[in-house]
């Protein structure tokens, strides 16, 4: 059987360690993909001066983005989930038990 998927039942936000973890993640892939231009820059520059013109302008911009991103601040709160959508129905309750009826009886014949 597959695994179920967990569904969130709540409106609060995800914790601010785990949403600075995610930036934090995020900033690093930056840094990671702006030393990869800026090698490529280097390795290519007797090759093709374009693409290496290329990956040096991604070197040079890739951080201000990344410093961008990473600062933008937390995620707003998140929506209604969409299991709240079911249509489900729940059954009817139960009506009064055999001695309400009784006591009810009781009380109009007196």
């Amino acid at each position: 059987m597959g695994k179920a998927k967990a569904v969130r039942i709540t409106g609060a936000r995800t914790g601010l360690t785990e949403d600075v973890r995610g930036r934090q993640r995020r900033y690093m892939f930056a840094m990671v993909v702006r030393t990869v231009c800026v090698i490529l820059a280097v390795v290519l520059w007797q090759e093709s001066r374009i693409a290496a013109i290329v990956a040096l302008v991604g070197g040079t911009l890739i951080p201000y983005f990344a410093v961008v991103f990473a600062n933008a601040g937390r995620e707003g709160a998140p929506k209604v989930p969409e299991s709240f959508s079911i249509d489900y129905v729940p059954p009817p309750a139960l009506g009064p038990g055999a001695d309400a009826r009784a006591d009810a009886t009781r009380e109009q014949q007196s």
